[in-house]
Protein backbone atom coordinates (compact mmCIF):
# COMPACT_ATOMS: atom_id res chain seq x y z
CA UNK A 1 0.00 0.00 0.00
CA UNK A 2 3.27 2.42 0.10
CA UNK A 3 6.38 2.37 -2.02
CA UNK A 4 8.70 4.34 -0.08
CA UNK A 5 12.76 4.58 1.21
CA UNK A 6 15.89 1.58 0.73
CA UNK A 7 17.05 -0.09 3.16
CA UNK A 8 19.59 1.84 3.64
CA UNK A 9 17.42 4.26 4.05
CA UNK A 10 15.31 2.75 6.98
CA UNK A 11 19.08 1.86 8.70
CA UNK A 12 20.10 5.76 8.44
CA UNK A 13 17.30 7.19 9.85
CA UNK A 14 16.52 4.66 13.06
CA UNK A 15 19.06 6.47 15.14
CA UNK A 16 19.98 4.88 18.23
CA UNK A 17 19.84 0.64 18.84
CA UNK A 18 18.26 0.54 15.37
CA UNK A 19 21.87 2.23 14.44
CA UNK A 20 24.09 0.20 16.32
CA UNK A 21 22.55 -3.29 15.34
CA UNK A 22 22.82 -2.39 11.51
CA UNK A 23 21.52 -5.10 9.34
CA UNK A 24 23.80 -5.84 6.94
CA UNK A 25 22.36 -9.16 4.74
CA UNK A 26 22.99 -8.57 0.71
CA UNK A 27 22.47 -10.17 -1.97
CA UNK A 28 25.48 -11.11 -1.98
CA UNK A 29 24.34 -13.82 0.81
CA UNK A 30 21.69 -15.47 -1.39
CA UNK A 31 23.46 -18.40 -2.12
CA UNK A 32 24.31 -19.24 -6.43
CA UNK A 33 21.65 -21.96 -7.68
CA UNK A 34 21.86 -23.47 -11.08
CA UNK A 35 19.27 -22.41 -13.62
CA UNK A 36 16.19 -24.41 -15.13
CA UNK A 37 12.39 -24.02 -16.15
CA UNK A 38 11.35 -24.25 -12.46
CA UNK A 39 14.57 -23.06 -10.46
CA UNK A 40 14.07 -24.03 -7.19
CA UNK A 41 15.99 -21.79 -4.42
CA UNK A 42 15.23 -23.17 -1.70
CA UNK A 43 17.07 -24.99 1.31
CA UNK A 44 15.34 -28.53 0.64
CA UNK A 45 15.46 -30.10 4.24
CA UNK A 46 13.00 -32.14 5.87
CA UNK A 47 11.80 -28.46 6.86
CA UNK A 48 12.00 -26.26 4.01
CA UNK A 49 9.95 -23.47 5.75
CA UNK A 50 9.70 -21.66 2.78
CA UNK A 51 10.29 -22.36 -0.96
CA UNK A 52 11.50 -19.95 -3.21
CA UNK A 53 11.37 -20.70 -6.80
CA UNK A 54 11.56 -19.10 -10.04
CA UNK A 55 8.88 -20.25 -12.31
CA UNK A 56 8.67 -18.61 -16.08
CA UNK A 57 8.94 -14.91 -15.54
CA UNK A 58 8.23 -14.86 -11.61
CA UNK A 59 9.71 -15.00 -8.84
CA UNK A 60 7.15 -17.42 -6.61
CA UNK A 61 7.36 -17.33 -2.55
CA UNK A 62 5.68 -19.96 -1.06
CA UNK A 63 5.41 -19.99 2.96
CA UNK A 64 5.25 -24.03 3.66
CA UNK A 65 4.47 -24.58 7.08
CA UNK A 66 0.71 -25.59 6.87
CA UNK A 67 0.13 -27.36 9.85
CA UNK A 68 1.29 -23.71 11.69
CA UNK A 69 -0.98 -21.93 9.25
CA UNK A 70 2.29 -20.34 7.98
CA UNK A 71 3.17 -18.82 10.53
CA UNK A 72 6.96 -16.65 9.96
CA UNK A 73 9.54 -17.47 11.92
CA UNK A 74 13.32 -15.83 12.12
CA UNK A 75 14.27 -18.29 9.45
CA UNK A 76 11.73 -17.87 6.95
CA UNK A 77 12.59 -14.01 7.05
CA UNK A 78 16.02 -14.67 6.55
CA UNK A 79 15.73 -16.98 3.64
CA UNK A 80 13.12 -14.51 1.70
CA UNK A 81 15.16 -10.84 1.91
CA UNK A 82 18.04 -11.62 0.09
CA UNK A 83 16.20 -13.63 -2.23
CA UNK A 84 13.68 -11.21 -3.09
CA UNK A 85 16.42 -8.48 -3.10
CA UNK A 86 18.04 -10.49 -5.68
CA UNK A 87 15.03 -10.98 -7.50
CA UNK A 88 14.55 -7.20 -7.68
CA UNK A 89 17.42 -6.80 -9.60
CA UNK A 90 17.41 -10.05 -11.94
CA UNK A 91 16.24 -8.72 -15.65
CA UNK A 92 14.44 -12.14 -16.33
CA UNK A 93 12.39 -11.89 -13.45
CA UNK A 94 9.17 -9.63 -14.15
CA UNK A 95 6.65 -10.05 -10.89
CA UNK A 96 6.80 -11.41 -7.39
CA UNK A 97 3.74 -14.17 -6.69
CA UNK A 98 3.38 -15.17 -2.84
CA UNK A 99 1.37 -17.38 -1.04
CA UNK A 100 1.05 -20.05 1.20
CA UNK A 101 0.54 -23.48 1.30
CA UNK A 102 -2.51 -25.57 1.68
CA UNK A 103 -6.00 -24.29 2.14
CA UNK A 104 -6.31 -22.67 5.35
CA UNK A 105 -3.80 -19.98 5.56
CA UNK A 106 -2.11 -17.53 3.74
CA UNK A 107 0.06 -16.08 7.02
CA UNK A 108 -1.56 -16.46 9.82
CA UNK A 109 1.30 -14.47 11.50
CA UNK A 110 4.60 -14.46 13.78
CA UNK A 111 5.35 -17.48 15.41
CA UNK A 112 5.21 -15.90 18.68
CA UNK A 113 6.22 -18.85 20.67
CA UNK A 114 9.08 -20.14 18.93
CA UNK A 115 10.19 -16.48 17.63
CA UNK A 116 9.28 -14.03 20.38
CA UNK A 117 8.15 -15.19 23.88
CA UNK A 118 11.44 -17.61 24.27
CA UNK A 119 13.42 -15.17 23.16
CA UNK A 120 11.81 -12.68 25.24
CA UNK A 121 12.74 -14.55 27.99
CA UNK A 122 16.02 -16.27 27.29
CA UNK A 123 17.76 -13.60 25.08
CA UNK A 124 15.80 -10.37 24.66
CA UNK A 125 18.01 -9.45 21.73
CA UNK A 126 17.21 -12.21 19.67
CA UNK A 127 13.69 -10.95 19.33
CA UNK A 128 14.96 -8.05 18.25
CA UNK A 129 16.58 -8.95 15.72
CA UNK A 130 13.25 -10.93 14.66
CA UNK A 131 11.46 -7.72 14.66
CA UNK A 132 14.24 -5.95 12.78
CA UNK A 133 14.47 -8.12 10.14
CA UNK A 134 10.65 -8.62 9.70
CA UNK A 135 10.51 -4.75 9.50
CA UNK A 136 13.35 -4.20 7.18
CA UNK A 137 11.53 -6.89 4.98
CA UNK A 138 7.96 -5.32 5.28
CA UNK A 139 9.92 -2.09 4.02
CA UNK A 140 11.77 -4.06 0.94
CA UNK A 141 8.07 -5.30 -0.09
CA UNK A 142 6.52 -1.38 0.15
CA UNK A 143 9.59 -0.45 -1.82
CA UNK A 144 9.82 -2.88 -4.28
CA UNK A 145 10.31 -1.92 -7.66
CA UNK A 146 8.73 -5.12 -9.37
CA UNK A 147 4.71 -6.24 -9.42
CA UNK A 148 4.51 -7.75 -6.51
CA UNK A 149 1.58 -10.08 -5.81
CA UNK A 150 0.01 -11.67 -2.63
CA UNK A 151 -2.52 -14.26 -3.16
CA UNK A 152 -3.80 -13.50 0.40
CA UNK A 153 -6.24 -17.32 0.60
CA UNK A 154 -7.38 -18.41 3.85
CA UNK A 155 -6.05 -16.61 7.52
CA UNK A 156 -3.85 -13.60 7.40
CA UNK A 157 -2.92 -11.99 10.32
CA UNK A 158 -0.27 -10.05 11.97
CA UNK A 159 3.07 -10.74 10.14
CA UNK A 160 0.75 -11.87 7.14
CA UNK A 161 -0.10 -8.61 6.60
CA UNK A 162 3.27 -7.12 6.83
CA UNK A 163 3.73 -10.05 3.99
CA UNK A 164 0.68 -8.88 2.04
CA UNK A 165 -0.28 -5.07 1.99
CA UNK A 166 2.57 -3.34 1.18
CA UNK A 167 2.94 -4.64 -2.22
CA UNK A 168 1.03 -3.90 -5.20
CA UNK A 169 -1.08 -6.20 -5.82
CA UNK A 170 -3.17 -8.14 -2.96
CA UNK A 171 -5.62 -11.03 -4.01
CA UNK A 172 -8.53 -11.99 -1.27
CA UNK A 173 -10.78 -14.96 -1.91
CA UNK A 174 -14.13 -15.87 -0.30
CA UNK A 175 -12.25 -17.68 2.75
CA UNK A 176 -9.69 -15.01 3.31
CA UNK A 177 -9.56 -13.96 7.06
CA UNK A 178 -7.96 -10.62 7.99
CA UNK A 179 -7.24 -9.67 11.43
CA UNK A 180 -4.32 -7.43 12.90
CA UNK A 181 -4.80 -8.95 16.41
CA UNK A 182 -1.72 -7.84 18.28
CA UNK A 183 -3.71 -5.82 21.80
CA UNK A 184 -4.49 -9.26 22.32
CA UNK A 185 -1.33 -10.78 23.56
CA UNK A 186 0.33 -6.92 25.14
CA UNK A 187 1.39 -6.05 21.54
CA UNK A 188 0.32 -3.44 18.71
CA UNK A 189 -0.57 -4.00 15.26
CA UNK A 190 3.19 -3.68 13.83
CA UNK A 191 4.56 -4.73 10.29
CA UNK A 192 3.39 -1.24 9.44
CA UNK A 193 0.29 -1.28 10.84
CA UNK A 194 0.70 1.95 11.68
CA UNK A 195 0.76 3.20 8.16
CA UNK A 196 -1.83 1.22 6.25
CA UNK A 197 -4.76 0.88 8.79
CA UNK A 198 -5.52 4.67 9.21
CA UNK A 199 -5.22 5.02 5.39
CA UNK A 200 -8.28 2.77 5.19
CA UNK A 201 -11.51 4.41 4.40
CA UNK A 202 -12.66 6.69 7.37
CA UNK A 203 -11.96 5.19 10.82
CA UNK A 204 -12.03 1.63 10.04
CA UNK A 205 -8.17 1.10 10.31
CA UNK A 206 -8.16 2.22 13.91
CA UNK A 207 -11.30 -0.28 14.98
CA UNK A 208 -9.33 -3.03 13.41
CA UNK A 209 -6.25 -2.02 15.01
CA UNK A 210 -7.53 -1.85 18.58
CA UNK A 211 -10.26 -4.86 18.51
CA UNK A 212 -8.71 -7.23 16.33
CA UNK A 213 -11.82 -7.57 13.93
CA UNK A 214 -11.75 -10.28 11.64
CA UNK A 215 -12.52 -8.98 7.92
CA UNK A 216 -13.37 -11.73 5.99
CA UNK A 217 -14.20 -12.66 2.01
CA UNK A 218 -15.06 -10.01 -0.09
CA UNK A 219 -15.20 -7.65 2.66
CA UNK A 220 -11.56 -7.58 2.73
CA UNK A 221 -11.92 -6.39 -0.88
CA UNK A 222 -14.41 -3.56 -0.06
CA UNK A 223 -12.31 -2.64 2.67
CA UNK A 224 -9.06 -1.56 0.44
CA UNK A 225 -7.15 -4.69 2.12
CA UNK A 226 -7.15 -6.56 -1.14
CA UNK A 227 -6.83 -4.90 -4.81
CA UNK A 228 -8.63 -7.65 -6.12
CA UNK A 229 -11.50 -10.45 -5.14
CA UNK A 230 -11.32 -13.95 -6.52
CA UNK A 231 -13.24 -17.01 -6.34
CA UNK A 232 -10.75 -19.75 -4.37
CA UNK A 233 -11.42 -22.12 -7.17
CA UNK A 234 -10.18 -20.10 -9.74
CA UNK A 235 -6.75 -19.45 -7.52
CA UNK A 236 -4.85 -22.12 -9.11
CA UNK A 237 -5.85 -20.47 -12.80
CA UNK A 238 -4.93 -17.60 -12.06
CA UNK A 239 -1.63 -18.40 -10.97
CA UNK A 240 -1.22 -20.13 -14.07
CA UNK A 241 -1.96 -17.22 -16.43
CA UNK A 242 0.21 -14.83 -14.18
CA UNK A 243 3.34 -17.52 -14.88
CA UNK A 244 2.34 -18.22 -18.49
CA UNK A 245 3.06 -13.97 -19.31
CA UNK A 246 6.02 -13.83 -21.26
CA UNK A 247 8.15 -10.37 -20.27
CA UNK A 248 5.13 -8.86 -18.64
CA UNK A 249 4.38 -5.03 -18.26
CA UNK A 250 2.71 -4.01 -15.20
CA UNK A 251 -0.87 -3.46 -17.43
CA UNK A 252 -0.39 -7.08 -18.42
CA UNK A 253 -0.43 -8.41 -15.04
CA UNK A 254 -3.08 -6.17 -13.96
CA UNK A 255 -5.54 -6.71 -16.94
CA UNK A 256 -5.41 -10.69 -15.79
CA UNK A 257 -6.05 -9.99 -12.23
CA UNK A 258 -9.05 -7.68 -13.28
CA UNK A 259 -10.49 -10.32 -15.66
CA UNK A 260 -10.75 -12.88 -12.63
CA UNK A 261 -11.76 -10.18 -10.37
CA UNK A 262 -14.34 -9.10 -12.97
CA UNK A 263 -15.65 -12.39 -12.94
CA UNK A 264 -16.17 -13.51 -9.61
CA UNK A 265 -19.94 -13.13 -8.53
CA UNK A 266 -19.43 -14.51 -4.77
CA UNK A 267 -21.07 -12.47 -2.13
CA UNK A 268 -21.00 -9.53 -4.44
CA UNK A 269 -24.08 -7.58 -2.86
CA UNK A 270 -23.05 -8.65 0.77
CA UNK A 271 -21.14 -6.67 3.64
CA UNK A 272 -20.92 -7.32 7.03
CA UNK A 273 -18.80 -4.64 8.56
CA UNK A 274 -19.78 -1.69 5.89
CA UNK A 275 -23.44 -1.73 7.54
CA UNK A 276 -21.10 -0.40 10.72
CA UNK A 277 -19.80 2.30 9.06
CA UNK A 278 -21.03 4.75 10.13
CA UNK A 279 -20.97 3.74 13.57
CA UNK A 280 -17.81 2.98 14.16
CA UNK A 281 -16.16 6.22 12.27
CA UNK A 282 -17.92 7.75 15.03
CA UNK A 283 -16.87 5.32 17.90
CA UNK A 284 -13.05 5.96 16.84
CA UNK A 285 -13.09 9.53 16.03
CA UNK A 286 -12.29 9.79 19.49
CA UNK A 287 -8.74 10.99 20.53
CA UNK A 288 -8.11 8.35 24.02
CA UNK A 289 -8.78 5.24 24.46
CA UNK A 290 -11.36 6.21 27.22
CA UNK A 291 -13.79 8.25 24.84
CA UNK A 292 -13.81 5.33 22.48
CA UNK A 293 -15.40 3.46 25.30
CA UNK A 294 -16.80 5.68 26.40
CA UNK A 295 -18.59 6.10 22.73
CA UNK A 296 -19.68 2.38 22.71
CA UNK A 297 -21.08 2.76 25.81
CA UNK A 298 -23.44 5.46 25.32
CA UNK A 299 -24.31 4.07 21.84
CA UNK A 300 -25.64 0.64 23.65
CA UNK A 301 -26.17 -1.51 19.96
CA UNK A 302 -25.42 -5.12 19.95
CA UNK A 303 -22.80 -4.34 17.71
CA UNK A 304 -21.69 -2.24 19.88
CA UNK A 305 -21.37 -3.87 22.73
CA UNK A 306 -19.97 -6.60 21.38
CA UNK A 307 -16.54 -4.35 20.66
CA UNK A 308 -16.57 -3.29 24.13
CA UNK A 309 -16.89 -6.52 25.52
CA UNK A 310 -13.73 -7.61 22.88
CA UNK A 311 -11.88 -3.92 23.85
CA UNK A 312 -12.11 -4.71 27.48
CA UNK A 313 -10.22 -7.60 26.80
CA UNK A 314 -7.24 -6.48 25.40
CA UNK A 315 -4.10 -5.22 26.95
CA UNK A 316 -4.94 -1.63 28.14
CA UNK A 317 -1.09 -0.52 27.65
CA UNK A 318 -1.21 -2.07 24.16
CA UNK A 319 -4.60 -0.17 23.08
CA UNK A 320 -3.34 3.24 24.62
CA UNK A 321 0.10 2.46 22.09
CA UNK A 322 -2.07 1.37 19.32
CA UNK A 323 -4.19 4.47 19.39
CA UNK A 324 -1.28 6.54 19.56
CA UNK A 325 0.55 4.61 16.90
CA UNK A 326 -2.10 4.73 14.11
CA UNK A 327 -2.42 8.74 14.87
CA UNK A 328 1.44 9.38 14.16
CA UNK A 329 1.43 6.99 11.63
CA UNK A 330 -1.54 8.91 9.35
CA UNK A 331 1.15 11.18 8.38
CA UNK A 332 4.43 9.09 8.24
CA UNK A 333 6.04 7.55 5.26
CA UNK A 334 5.77 3.37 5.36
CA UNK A 335 9.45 3.89 6.56
CA UNK A 336 9.28 6.60 9.38
CA UNK A 337 6.54 4.22 11.15
CA UNK A 338 8.49 0.88 10.37
CA UNK A 339 11.21 2.83 12.43
CA UNK A 340 8.57 4.40 15.01
CA UNK A 341 7.62 0.34 15.32
CA UNK A 342 10.89 -1.16 15.83
CA UNK A 343 11.72 1.13 18.83
CA UNK A 344 8.07 0.91 20.38
CA UNK A 345 8.82 -3.25 20.06
CA UNK A 346 11.82 -2.87 21.38
CA UNK A 347 10.42 -1.31 24.38
CA UNK A 348 7.51 -3.67 24.59
CA UNK A 349 10.04 -6.35 24.68
CA UNK A 350 11.73 -5.07 27.31
CA UNK A 351 9.07 -4.26 29.46
CA UNK A 352 7.16 -7.88 28.88
CA UNK A 353 10.47 -9.43 30.77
Amino acid sequence: MGRSGSLEDLLSVAGGALATLAYSISVSEAPCYARHDVERMSNHTAAAEVLLERKGCAGVITLNRPRFLNALNFNMVKDIYPQLKKWEQDPEIFLIIIKGAGEKAFCAGGDIRGAVVEAVKLAPKKAHDFFRREYILNNAIGSFQKPYVALIHGITMGAGAGLSVHGQFRVATEKTVFAMPETAIGLFPDVGGGYFLPRLQGKLGYFLGLTGFRVKGRDVYTAGIATHFVDSEKLVMLEEDLLALKSPSEENIADILETYHTKSRIDQDKSYIFEHMDKINSWFSANTVEQIIENLQQDGSPFALEQLKVINKMSPTSLKIALRQLMAGSSKTLQEVLTMEYRLVRACVETGR
